[in-house]
């Protein structure tokens, strides 16, 4: 068996502890585009704020009731999925735009491989987002 896609694109969810601070991260600072909310129809309750990323779609789930912390500390901190990755041709105006609104940066831009640049912030729940650079 084998699966047949029928997006070239992944949908992401992530779980956060307050909507609005993730919608104002994610589209306000980063500029990723509000497409709307939906009941959360499992998990007793809450709202996802679907966020257009390129091709993917990124669904910030804010429950009723906050479910316990998962680890921080991005990608050395635990198993599972730890960040998520953007590729971008304007990284030096990313990381300074999160530096001017107090985003932590993890990782300031960094050269990774002849051509290639990194920069990885944390979100307002400590998940890792990382901005590839390619010259």
């Amino acid at each position: 068996m084998t699966v047949q896609l029928a997006k070239s694109a992944i949908d992401l969810g992530i779980v956060v502890t307050d909507g609005p601070k993730a919608l104002a991260f994610y589209v306000d600072l980063l500029g990723l585009e509000h497409v709307g909310d939906m009941p959360m129809p499992i998990g007793g309750g809450g709202t996802m704020h679907r966020v257009q990323c390129g091709d993917s779609l990124l669904k910030l789930v804010a429950f009723d009731t906050t479910p316990p912390a998962a680890t921080g500390g991005g990608i050395p901190g635990g198993l599972g999925f730890r960040y998520v990755t953007l590729i971008v041709s304007n990284l030096d105006e990313i990381l300074a735009a999160c530096a001017a609104v107090d985003v932590k940066i993890v990782t300031p831009a960094t050269d990774i491989r002849p051509g290639v640049r990194i920069g990885i912030v944390e979100d307002p729940d400590r998940n890792w987002v990382e901005f590839v650079e390619a010259s």
